[in-house]
């Protein structure tokens, strides 16, 4: 199965291009106060090095609007601004040299105030996210959340072109997987403004990198998206390992090497868990510096049952025994190692 994407209009944040045939971006949000500028500058670059491509910053007052203009000579990645309530903060952030403005609809609706962003945003040459959640939208009960949310986008996109401004994109994030994947689908049909898709509020770090894949998945297979973010209540970093999970999973994007592992069960002599995990930290870590031409596909496994045999078309990897492990590549056993140092020979096999 081929995922056949729906074209969408072109839009350049920062030097990344979303839309038509280019890849869809991972993005993420700094997590400290944008105004403690050394903070956000850090985890912007742990953000990079962990593969972010779009990072979106809280502006909340003018200290954050003009900690934008410093943050931006320190990295080099898309900047967007996050707006509530103060049209204002938006007019900072676009004279701070920001990439991306976002507004969200919900209290950011006044039609002076949103022309005096248009205005600026248009001289700037830089684009508009129109940001929706389920707290954003039009007080209506006679309709769906899902409606409701489509209902809302529509206007304030009609509101937006009326000032002869289409460099846009649209996001419509709810908690809910139904109303999330609903929304998208309908307003996927109905413009052809590029989609940043998310589910917001998702709970727990486990549960939400879950959900998110549930909602996020199911239109990624439909083609819908142009940039995605998966919203954890956990370290940044962590939304954009799962995010390039979803995209490589569905073959929508390669980041390097793909982990193979079982589940393990009664058979398993090793720990295996502890193992899988050093090796993703130590790929993580070396991901630059590893080709991942010739070994692509990494499989660790907890016994001879799993592996080589389920992971036969592996490109390379290891079946644990109880103190040694079979090296195994392409199906094809190579030789036995011992399990106390098997990451390291594995790793070195890989470069």
């Amino acid at each position: 199965m081929v995922i056949k994407r729906k074209k969408s209009k072109i839009v350049k944040i920062g030097k990344v291009f979303i839309g038509g045939n280019y890849p869809i971006a991972i993005q993420s949000m700094v997590k400290v106060k944008t105004s403690d500028i050394d903070k956000a500058v850090k985890e912007i670059r742990i953000l990079q090095t962990a593969g972010c491509e779009i990072i979106r910053l809280a502006v909340k007052d003018k200290l954050d609007a003009f900690a934008i203009k410093d943050i931006k000579r320190k990295v080099k990645i898309p900047l967007v601004a996050d707006i509530h309530f103060d049209y204002k903060l938006a007019l900072m952030a676009i004279d701070s040299g920001v990439d991306k403005i976002r507004l969200n609809p919900g209290n950011i609706y006044k039609k002076e105030e949103i022309k005096e962003v248009v205005t600026a945003l248009k001289l700037a040459k830089l684009p508009l996210r129109i940001g929706l959640n389920s707290g954003s939208v039009r007080d209506n009960h006679s309709k769906g959340m899902s409606d409701r949310l489509v209902a809302s986008a529509l206007d304030y996109i009609r509101i937006i072109e009326g000032f002869k401004f289409h460099n846009i994109v649209v996001s419509l994030k709810a908690s809910n997987i139904l109303d999330t994947v609903g929304a998208y689908r309908k307003l996927a049909s109905l413009c052809e403004y590029p989609l940043h898709l998310g589910l917001t509020a998702t709970g727990s770090p486990f549960a939400g990198a879950v959900k998110s894949g549930v909602a996020l998945g199911s239109l990624l297979l439909d083609g819908i998206g142009d940039t995605i973010r998966i919203s954890l209540t956990d370290k940044s970093a962590e939304e954009v390992y799962s995010a390039k999970i979803i995209l490589e999973s569905l073959g929508l994007r390669s980041f390097g090497h793909t982990l193979i592992s079982c589940p393990t069960c009664g058979r398993c002599e090793v720990d295996l868990v502890k193992i899988v995990r050093e090796l993703e930290e130590k790929l993580q870590l070396e991901g630059k510096r590893i080709a991942a031409d010739k070994f692509k596909s990494i499989a660790l496994m907890g016994c001879i049952v799993n592996g080589p045999g389920e992971a036969k078309e592996a490109d390379i990897g290891v079946a644990f025994g109880k103190n040694q492990g079979l090296l195994f590549k392409k199906g094809k056993p190579v030789r036995k190692i011992p399990v106390r140092n098997c990451i390291e020979l594995l790793l070195k096999e890989i470069k």
